[in-house]
């Protein structure tokens, strides 16, 4: 069956940050896990931002230019997220079609799409990626 909602290609249960983590967390995770787009979350479990890499990247560039090599962890240990992240997002719901979501990537060019239930909770994330994998998938069948 070929994938016809957000959930049948998001990515369910997708790593995340809290608010107030630091950007040296987000930095670190980004690295190990070689993600691009990481939600932000506030204690109650809700969508509250987005961290994108070409964020966290022109962040560690201004401390590098400003404070040198010697001192990025340290800067990186003091930048809370909530300082960082994206407030102004789109997010999807899982049952919305993938035709519907489509147009939206296109016209706006973002990497990613966080998927939330109608409380804001965060229940996957769809990227660009899923949709190439998908189309990898479409042309081999």
């Amino acid at each position: 069956m070929t994938a016809q909602i957000v959930a049948d290609l998001m990515t369910a249960n997708p790593l995340f940050v809290r608010r107030d983590q630091t950007l040296k967390d987000a930095h670190d995770l980004m690295r190990q896990k070689n993600i691009r787009h990481i939600p932000v979350l506030d204690t109650e479990e809700r969508l509250v931002g987005v961290l994108t890499q070409k964020k966290m990247i022109a962040t560690v560039m201004g401390l590098l230019a400003k404070y040198g090599t010697t001192a990025l962890e340290r800067k990186e240990q003091q930048q809370i997220i909530a300082e960082l992240m994206d407030t102004d997002f789109a997010s999807v719901q899982p049952e919305q079609t993938l035709s519907e979501v489509i147009s939206y990537f296109l016209k706006n060019k973002h990497g990613c799409l966080p998927v939330v239930d109608a409380d804001d909770k965060l229940l996957g994330i769809l990227t660009s990626s899923d949709f190439v994998r998908l189309a990898g998938q479409l042309l081999e069948s």
